[in-house]
C-alpha cells in the first residue's frame, strides 16, 4: 500500500483539480457572492436555530473516542457505536448525556494525528473511515436528535497539500497566489516573539505560516481562495449532510502588514462567507474560534458567523473555582448578555488546546462539580470536551490533552482491542464510563442531571441572568428568569463552610410575594424567601449553611403575596 505522501505525489495533478477545483475563470462555475438573506430566509434560519435553547454540545476527537476495528485509532464507525452515550434519542432517558450536537475535531485527510493540516478537504481521513461512513454518522446522529458540526480549517492548509507543493515548485502557477511569499526573510518576528516566515526547501524563498511550517496560511486577498472556502463548505453541508462548522483560528484569517491577528480585512471576508452559508443552508450553524478577550470577540458581531467561543467566560469560571473568589466570575457574562442573545456565544470549561479541568483544579472533584454547575446554569451555548464529564485529566503537550476515552476498567480502557495510538491517562481505572455509570453520585451522573435539567427548565434554557449580591466574596449567586419561571444558583467557591450567607438584588427582579426554593439537584426545600413590593430580594438567607466547594440550584416557586 502506498504511503500518504507517495499517494499524494502519484495523484498530484488529479488532486489539484479535484481538491481545489479549476482556478481559471470560465473553467469553473464559481458561484456569485451571496447577498444578505431576505427576511423569509432570515426567519427560516432563526426558526432552525431553536434547537440551541437549552442545548449542550459535546466536543469529540474521533481519533480518541472509540476504535471499531482494533487498529488503535478511533474512527467514525466507533463514534456511531457510541452515539447512545451522547444522546440515545429517547426524551425521557437519563442514561445518556443528552447533548444535542457534537463538534468533531478535524476529520479531513491529513498527515498529522490532529488533522489541522489538511491535504484533501473533500475526503474523510482514511484512518477514520470513508465519506460514506460520515454520511451514515449523520443519519444515525439525526435519528437521535444530534446535530453534527465539522471542524473546518480555512486559515491554512498542509505543506503537503498538492496545491502548495505546486506553488513551491512553480512561481508561475496560479496556486502561487493562494499563499503568501517573500524572496527573503523580512527579519521580523511577531508580537509574541515567534517566527511566521519559513524557508522553502524547494526554491529557498519564504512562505507565511502563523502556526507552523507544516501549515502555510491561505491568502484571502486572492478571490479564488475565498471561493474555494465556499465550495468546501457547500460540499460538507449539501453533499455530506453536516449541520454546520466550528471554524478554526479565524482571528488570523487575514494579515495586513504587521497586523496578523484581528486585521480589519477579516470582517468583510467573514461577512461574505456567512452570507453565502445562510443562502445555501439557512439551517446551518457556524461558530468561530476567536481566542481573546470578550471585547476582541465582540468585534466579530453582529453579521458574521452565528456564534463565537467565549474564552474569557471559560477562564473566569475556572479561575473563580480555583481561587475561591467570585469577584470576576460574572462580569464577562453580563457584558455578553447586554450585547447579544445567549445562543450567540459558546461557553465551555476547557477544550482540546487547554489543560483539562480536573488537572487545572488540582485534582479536586468537588471543585470540578462546581465548575460544571456554573457552566451548565449560566447563559450561552455550553460545550463539553469529551471525558470532562468523567474527570479525565491531561496537561501539555497537546497529545496528552487528547488521550483515548476511558470506557471500561481494562487494558486500553475499552477504547480499542489493539494498542491505543496514545497511552491512556493513569486515572483510567477509576475515571471511566462503566464505573461511574453505576454510581449515582459520580461526576458522570452529575453532568447527566445538569444537562437534562438545563434542557427541561425554561429559566435555565433561555432565561435572563440577574446578578445577586452576596454577603460573602466566596459566594457566586445569580438568578435565571424566563417569564414567571425563576431559578436561583448559589455556589460556595471557598474551602470552608459558610453560615447565614444572605443574598440581595436590585429592584424588579421578581414579582412581589413569598417564594419557596426547591433544590433541583437534591429535591430539598430551603429557607422561604420574601420579595418586596419593589420586586427586590432584600438580605435573604437561602440555606443556613453553604457547604465548602458546593453549588446549589433552586427553583423559586411563588406562593402568593
Amino acid at each position: 500500500m502506498l504511503s500518504r505522501k507517495s499517494y499524494l505525489f502519484t495523484m498530484h495533478r488529479a488532486a489539484v483539480a479535484t481538491l481545489f477545483g479549476a482556478l481559471i475563470p470560465g473553467l469553473s462555475g464559481v458561484l456569485p457572492v451571496a447577498a444578505q438573506p431576505s427576511n423569509p430566509v432570515a426567519a427560516s434560519a432563526a426558526a432552525a436555530q431553536d434547537w440551541r435553547r437549552g442545548a449542550v454540545c459535546y466536543e469529540v476527537f474521533v481519533r480518541s473516542f472509540y476504535d471499531s476495528n482494533g487498529d488503535g485509532v478511533g474512527d467514525l464507525n466507533g463514534l456511531i457505536q457510541k452515539l447512545d452515550y451522547i444522546n440515545d434519542g429517547t426524551p425521557d432517558s437519563r442514561r445518556d448525556l443528552g447533548a444535542r450536537c457534537i463538534w468533531l475535531m478535524p476529520i479531513a485527510e491529513s498527515p498529522s494525528y490532529h488533522g489541522y493540516d489538511v491535504t484533501d478537504y473533500y475526503r474523510v481521513d482514511r484512518e477514520y473511515g470513508t465519506n460514506e461512513d460520515f454520511r451514515r454518522l449523520i443519519a444515525e446522529a439525526h435519528r437521535r436528535g444530534i446535530r453534527v458540526l465539522v471542524d473546518l480549517v480555512l486559515n491554512h492548509a498542509s505543506s503537503e497539500h498538492p496545491a502548495f507543493e505546486e506553488a513551491q515548485r512553480d512561481p508561475a502557477s496560479p496556486f502561487r497566489r493562494w499563499f503568501r511569499w517573500l524572496p527573503a526573510h523580512p527579519g521580523v518576528k511577531n508580537q509574541w516573539g515567534g517566527d511566521n516566515w519559513h524557508r522553502s526547501s524547494v526554491r529557498g524563498d519564504y512562505y507565511y505560516g502563523f502556526f507552523w511550517s507544516g501549515m502555510p496560511d491561505l491568502n484571502y486577498e486572492t478571490p479564488a481562495v475565498r471561493e474555494e472556502a465556499k465550495k468546501i463548505s457547500r460540499f460538507w453541508l449539501t453533499e455530506m449532510g453536516a449541520d454546520g462548522f466550528r471554524l478554526d483560528a479565524i482571528a488570523h484569517l487575514v494579515e495586513e502588514g504587521q497586523t496578523i491577528k484581528h486585521a480589519p480585512g477579516i470582517h468583510p471576508v467573514l461577512r461574505d462567507y456567512a452570507s453565502y452559508i445562510r443562502r445555501i443552508a439557512p439551517q446551518a450553524f457556524t461558530i468561530g474560534e476567536v481566542w481573546d478577550s470578550t471585547g476582541a470577540m465582540l468585534a466579530y458581531y453582529p453579521d458574521q458567523l452565528d456564534a463565537y467561543f467565549a474564552f474569557e467566560v471559560s477562564d473566569s469560571i475556572v479561575a473563580a473555582v480555583r481561587t475561591g473568589s467570585a469577584k470576576t466570575l460574572l462580569p464577562p457574562v453580563l457584558r455578553l448578555q447586554r450585547a447579544l442573545p445567549a445562543e450567540r456565544w459558546g461557553t465551555f470549561l476547557r477544550n482540546h488546546d487547554q489543560t483539562r479541568t480536573l488537572t487545572a483544579l488540582g485534582g479536586d472533584t468537588a471543585r470540578a462539580r462546581v465548575a460544571a454547575t456554573l457552566l451548565l446554569t449560566l447563559p450561552g451555548l455550553p460545550f463539553v470536551y469529551y471525558g470532562e464529564e468523567l474527570g479525565m485529566t491531561g496537561d501539555k503537550p497537546d497529545e496528552r490533552l487528547r488521550t483515548p476515552m476511558h470506557w471500561r476498567r481494562e487494558r486500553a480502557g475499552g477504547f480499542t482491542t489493539g494498542r491505543a495510538w496514545q497511552a491512556l491517562q493513569p486515572d483510567s481505572l477509576t475515571a471511566n464510563v462503566a464505573a461511574q455509570d453505576r454510581d449515582p453520585r459520580s461526576l458522570l451522573n452529575f453532568y447527566r442531571r445538569l444537562i437534562h435539567l438545563r434542557a427541561g427548565n425554561p429559566a435555565l434554557a433561555s432565561g435572563k441572568m440577574i446578578e445577586l449580591e452576596a454577603t460573602s466574596g466566596a459566594v457566586a449567586a445569580f438568578l435565571r428568569r424566563e417569564g414567571d419561571r425563576a431559578v436561583l444558583v448559589a455556589s460556595n467557591l471557598g474551602s470552608a463552610p459558610l453560615h447565614g450567607v444572605r443574598v440581595s438584588s436590585a429592584e424588579w427582579v421578581l414579582r412581589p410575594g413569598r417564594y419557596v426554593p426547591k433544590d433541583l439537584l437534591t429535591r430539598r426545600a430551603a429557607v422561604p424567601m420574601r420579595v418586596g413590593r419593589d420586586g427586590r430580594i432584600r438580605s435573604q438567607v437561602v440555606l443556613s449553611v453553604l457547604r465548602p466547594m458546593s453549588a446549589y440550584v433552586f427553583e423559586l416557586e411563588r406562593q402568593g403575596r
